[in-house]
Parts: C-alpha cells; sequence; structure tokens
C-alpha cells in the first residue's frame, strides 16, 4: 500500500469508531451516562490504536498540519454519513456550505 494512502486509510477507519464513541449514543438517550461515557472509552480507546499509527506513519510524508487539514475533512465526511444512515438527520445546505469552507481551507493547507 502506498504510504500517502495508508494513514487516510487509517485515520477514515478511526473516524468510524470516534464517531460511534462521541455520538454513537445519542440514539440511546435513557442509557445511564456513566456507562454511555465507559463504553464510549471503550470504543475510543480502538480509535487511537488506528489514529496515533496513521499520525506517525502519515507524518513521514505528510507534514503536521496536512494530516490535520485531512483529518477534519476525513471527520466531516464519516460524520455526515453517520448523522444520516445511523442517526436519521438531514443535511442542509448550510452544512454542505460549511464543509465546502473546510475543504478549501484543506485545500490552502496542501499547497505548496
Amino acid at each position: 500500500m502506498s504510504p500517502a494512502f495508508t494513514p487516510i486509510l487509517l485515520l477514515t477507519a478511526s473516524n468510524v469508531f470516534m464517531t460511534f464513541a462521541w455520538y454513537g449514543h445519542l440514539k440511546y438517550k435513557t442509557a445511564p451516562l456513566a456507562l454511555v461515557v465507559l463504553i464510549s472509552w471503550g470504543i475510543a480507546f480502538f480509535e487511537y490504536w488506528l489514529a496515533v499509527p496513521a499520525n506517525r506513519i502519515g507524518h513521514n510524508y505528510y507534514s503536521a498540519a496536512q494530516l490535520k487539514g485531512m483529518q477534519e475533512i476525513i471527520t466531516l465526511t464519516v460524520f455526515g454519513i453517520f448523522s444520516v444512515l445511523y442517526l436519521g438527520e438531514t443535511i442542509r445546505w448550510n452544512h454542505i456550505a460549511g464543509f465546502c469552507l473546510i475543504v478549501a481551507a484543506a485545500f490552502l493547507i496542501f499547497k505548496k
């Protein structure tokens, strides 16, 4: 696998875990908060096993700023899909406009 693609794949997988850790409990609002926090920590444990290697491997190819910009775009993409498919929420025009601005920011970060 390409050294440029490996961190993207790992960051995407880590974001799936983290999105469930942070927002998955919203479907279970009656669950005790202490239980939700413990389960979220357990999920986040696996997220860290993906995110830390992604950044370590990725830093051989990308700058820290580029990795962070990439992380933000991946996070919003994963969250957008999650919020529609899992939470049943709607993505509105202003969400898309805000996302486009973040993509523009990432473009500037990657510009040499």
